[in-house]
């Protein structure tokens, strides 16, 4: 690793952090409480994941110290709060909210697969209910956003499966990820400039 590919490890951080938050201010007036503490919990949980693996590459390759601690949490993190923000996402597509859904929390286990299994739910919930939004407020451009979005997560899925201790598939994974956080960030942008925050959903 060297330290600009490290750094660069930070920018899809601090799209998603800038993308989930003004998600979670938009769609607040629309979700039950038990949906927004799921989806909010979900966001927040991956945004520290991200922080948690990002700052383990730049420790290390910075010779400061080897925190493993930091990557090894970062796959069982990131996949639960996927989980989290889909089982939300889908309290808000699926659920009256007039009263609060009450939804049972995901439990964390040992196995990598279940983590495989959240990730993949979760984030075709999100984005799949993002781009339901962006078709109730006729938003055709933001919902081809989101599904390229999507697409760039798929990759980044099937990137995550290579050897990354290869310099080129660090780089095209942080592209990949790059792109789909910017896209992400971008639709979830026109959605806000279009009324999200005050949008209804029928």
């Amino acid at each position: 690793m060297s330290i600009p590919m490290a750094l660069a490890d930070f920018i899809p951080v601090v799209l998603f952090l800038i993308a989930s938050f003004t998600l979670m201010h938009d769609l607040y007036h629309m979700m039950s409480k038990g949906a927004f503490a799921l989806f909010a919990a979900g966001m927040i949980v991956i945004l520290t994941a991200g922080f948690y693996k990002a700052s383990w590459k730049f420790l290390y390759t910075m010779n400061i110290c080897d925190f493993t601690a930091l990557n090894q949490s970062f796959f069982p993190m990131q996949s639960t709060g996927f989980m989290l923000g889909g089982i939300g996402m889908a309290g808000l597509l699926f659920f009256r909210q007039k009263r609060t859904i009450m939804t049972a929390v995901p439990a964390v286990f040992g196995g990598t697969m279940i983590f495989v299994f959240f990730t993949i739910i979760g984030t075709a919930l999100i984005w799949s209910g993002m781009a339901d939004i962006s078709a109730k407020m006729k938003k055709k451009n933001c919902m081809i956003l989101f599904l390229v979005s999507f697409v760039c997560m798929l990759g980044m899925g099937y990137l995550s499966s290579k050897d990354f201790t290869n310099p080129m598939f660090n780089w095209i994974g942080e592209f990949v990820n790059i792109a789909g956080m910017s896209l992400f960030l971008c639709g979830v942008k026109l959605l806000h400039k279009a009324g999200l925050e005050t949008f209804e959903m029928h």
